[in-house]
């Protein structure tokens, strides 16, 4: 008997050690949290008894158990989180962190590894931020993961980002191109502004994938992700604080799917940027991460457009379908504008105001987010889909909208962000035209999956129109906003204007340019161009 017994353990120790393993869990018992069994069935430790996962096959080799690391440096601290695949139950639960000593590798941190999610945090206090470092993931016996803690470029006069969003899941391919010309930019810093993940109720599944798209963009540099509604399993979202949401379209206002779900997603995404300016957690736990980093001199403030926002339902009357579509050209934009609704929200506002007095260190600004600051379209997903106003965007409730521009103004800072599709530059008026900030929303990563377009209604170019595309110069969007269009990408087609933005920050000059890339562009070619309308530069130097 006890030779069996023996035979037996030698048997499971074999298939464990295995480079993919085989063996069934099938008998194990792993209770399953809430939601998980109705949710993301890869973020709890019974994955394997799930069956293929049609994102990304989860059953690796196991030297290829991590799937990527993600990092900032600020305030000479090093965030970096780990990401693995789903582990095995007889699987180490920890995660070394390694840096190079002339040929040796030094183990400098340990972390454990949360089976919720499959991430861990590494915190490394006394940086040095002078000097290059290569470090590497380690787990298990042989799984590694290699890239650069690149060293602050304080000493360029240009500072690079490269500005990305919108991730549709219509194209299940790799990102060769993205990845070839982003690293052919070589920017100082890498921004994902939302919908990293459209699968709403795989997370995990989608996030790994993501990851092991553009890993070999930010293994070498530090990179900002931020989630957005699609990420955390809704079309839109209204955060309004934390409080939980009626119906999955949100329109009321918080977070539909379980707390536990969203504190895993933002865990996964946001882990990793500098800490927070105001730790204190929203509603039902769930935490925040709005905050700044400095790269180069380069300030960026990073914002949570949606997670303060108010929900439109029940709060204002409906001028259409839907809570959030606004159809009546003929409604009065006083009516919806009603005390006691929050964009920001108050805990923000004193973050940017903080962030733009600070200039100690720094000389320029700009504000991260997911969205923009008004309704930069007005055909939505279709050529017959013309909608005046969409409450999705940050041009409501519009007297919060103008807090937040005027405190961006204010810092001289120019903005950043994703989420539209459409990719625009938009000088924003607040009391006047052209008296806020210019901002930038970069194009979709893959736009098949929800086009836009800028399409004024009597196709006729606004005032001081700059005669590069048709429909620039002064516009009053659906929430009577002021807006100048100086730029825009329309698709031709649904699958068309897909792309990124790289933004070059000229300290010397006080300037910042803005580019915009098309998806399949080839900067290896001499003859690569940008989208019609860019590059498009903002002089800051009359701001100060």
């Amino acid at each position: 008997m006890r030779k069996i017994f023996i035979f037996v353990l030698i048997s499971i120790f074999i298939s464990c050690s295995t480079s993919k393993s085989t063996f069934s869990y099938s008998n194990l018992e792993y209770p399953i949290p809430a939601p998980f069994e109705n949710l993301d069935t890869l973020a709890v430790n019974d994955w394997w008894n799930r069956g293929p996962n049609p994102i990304i096959d989860m059953n690796v080799d196991r030297d290829e158990v991590i799937a990527f690391g993600i990092y900032t440096v600020s305030n000479n601290i090093l965030k970096l989180s780990a990401q693995l695949f789903p582990l095995f139950p007889y699987e180490s639960r920890t995660v070394h962190l390694q840096i190079k000593e002339g040929n040796r590798w030094e183990t400098i941190q340990s972390r454990e590894i949360n089976d919720i999610g499959w991430s861990a945090l590494f915190r490394i206090e006394n940086w040095n931020h002078t000097k290059d470092i290569p470090y590497r993931l380690h787990h298990g016996k042989n799984a590694e993961f290699e890239g650069l803690i690149r060293k602050d470029p304080i000493d360029q006069t240009e500072i690079k980002l490269a500005a990305l969003s919108c991730n549709s899941n219509k194209d299940r391919g790799m990102r060769e191109e993205y990845v070839r010309n982003i690293n052919f930019h070589d920017p100082d810093l890498v921004f994902f502004a939302g919908d990293q993940s459209y699968d709403h109720k795989e997370h995990t599944a989608a996030w790994l994938k993501f990851g092991i798209q553009f890993r070999d963009i930010f293994r070498n540099r530090p990179c900002v992700t931020i989630p957005d509604d699609h990420d955390i399993g809704q079309g839109n979202i209204w955060g309004e604080n934390g409080k939980k949401a009626e119906t999955q379209a949100g329109n009321d206002g918080g977070y539909f799917f379980d707390v536990d779900y969203v504190k895993m997603v933002e865990r996964c995404q946001t882990s990793h940027l500098p800490d927070p300016f105001d730790l204190t957690p929203i509603e039902r736990g769930i935490g925040v991460y709005y905050t700044n980093l400095v790269i180069g001199g380069v300030d960026f403030a990073i914002i949570e457009d949606r997670k303060f926002k108010s929900g439109p339902k029940g709060k204002i009357p409906q001028q259409g379908p839907r809570p959030d579509h606004i159809r009546n050209p003929e409604y009065d934009p006083k009516s919806i504008d009603l005390e006691g609704l929050t964009l920001l929200g108050q805990r923000q506002l004193d973050f940017l105001k903080s962030w733009g007095e600070n200039r100690e260190g720094v000389e320029m600004k700009a504000v991260l987010s997911q969205t923009g600051f008004c309704g930069g379209a007005h055909i939505h997903g279709s050529l017959d889909n013309r909608l005046h106003a969409d409450l999705d965007s940050n041009g409501w409730p519009q007297t919060g909208r103008n807090k937040a521009l005027k405190l961006i103004k204010k810092a001289n800072a120019v903005h950043i962000g994703g989420d539209q599709h459409l990719a625009t530059v938009i000088h924003h008026g607040i009391d006047d035209w052209e008296d806020g900030p210019v901002a930038f929303i970069v194009p979709a990563i893959v736009n098949n999956y929800y086009s836009r377009w800028w399409w004024p209604e009597d196709e006729r170019p606004g005032e001081n129109a700059n005669n590069v595309l048709p429909w620039t110069g002064r516009y009053f969007d659906g929430f009577r906003n002021r807006i100048t269009m100086q730029a825009y990408v329309n698709p031709e087609s649904p699958s068309d204007g897909g792309g990124y933005g790289l933004i070059r920050f000229d300290k010397k000059n006080k300037t910042v340019t803005f580019e915009c890339w098309p998806r399949f562009s080839d900067l290896r070619q001499s003859d690569a161009e940008q989208f019609k309308g860019w590059p498009f530069t903002v002089d800051l130097k009359m701001g100060e």
